[in-house]
């Protein structure tokens, strides 16, 4: 029964050995092809993995107290002799010394485990870390990158008349025009595009964003006949930059 019990957790220690080091083996292999979120996913299931050699091996130290215990409950210290110094009759030696020799390989191996759990759960927050570090600098990039695109105008309000469509819009002169219509930076080539837009939107509303002091101002200005000349009240100049 103890050489019995004592090939067991053997074999069965080296078959979870020898599979975990293909799988590492293959793990190495696929690292380099990838994706940060790959590489993430396979961090996390290498921690896990670690995790489950712990649980599977402080089972096995468990089973081999449990030896030990029903063993007169000779532990890792009691004797194993006599008070004759012949070995004890009551227990068997041999199981209790393989016990005991296998629990202090296993606690070696359980100590070394968790030093290496602990480092694949710091590289695995330091790559958390560092993937949240570039998901921020890359949204700061992409945000910059739209503010640019945003700020960038490509006409200016000259003068607005009193009374005006124009003037009843709030459109005010310095206003910078950075989207008129379906018109924008993009897109405008010279004021004829503007032009077409009014044409084609006289009594309706067109959607006006345009910088003033520094503030995105958005506004709402419908074409259309007043007591002036033309449909909006206001002269606007193409931006030369």
């Amino acid at each position: 029964c103890s050489s019995f019990l004592h090939m067991y957790f053997e074999l069965r220690g080296l078959v979870a050995r020898s599979r975990l080091a293909a799988g590492e083996s293959r793990r190495r292999w696929a690292a380099a092809k990838m994706s940060d979120e790959q590489l993430q996913s396979a961090a996390m299931e290498e921690v896990q993995q670690l995790v489950q050699r712990k649980d599977a091996m402080e089972a096995q130290i468990k089973a081999y107290y449990d030896v030990l215990e029903g063993q007169k409950q000779a532990g890792m210290d009691g004797p194993l002799v006599d008070v004759e110094g012949y070995p004890r009759s009551d227990i068997d030696v041999y199981q209790v010394r393989t016990a005991r020799h296998n629990i202090i390989c296993l606690q070696n191996d359980h100590k070394a485990l968790m030093k290496e759990i602990e480092e694949a759960l710091h590289k695995l927050h330091a790559r958390d870390k560092e993937k949240h570090r570039q998901d921020e600098a890359r949204a700061h990039q992409e945000t910059m990158e739209q503010e640019s695109q945003i700020l960038l105008a490509f006409a200016k309000v000259d003068t607005v008349s009193p009374g005006s469509p124009a003037s009843m819009s709030g459109l005010q002169v310095g206003d910078e025009i950075i989207e008129f219509g379906s018109v924008n930076t993009q897109n405008f080539q010279n004021l004829q595009n503007i032009a077409k837009v009014v044409q084609h939107s006289e009594g309706k509303p067109i959607s006006i964003t345009v910088t003033r002091n520094g503030q995105n101002v958005h506004i709402s200005l419908t074409p259309q006949q007043w007591s002036g000349r033309g449909l909006l009240g206001c002269n606007i100049v193409p931006l030369r930059n």
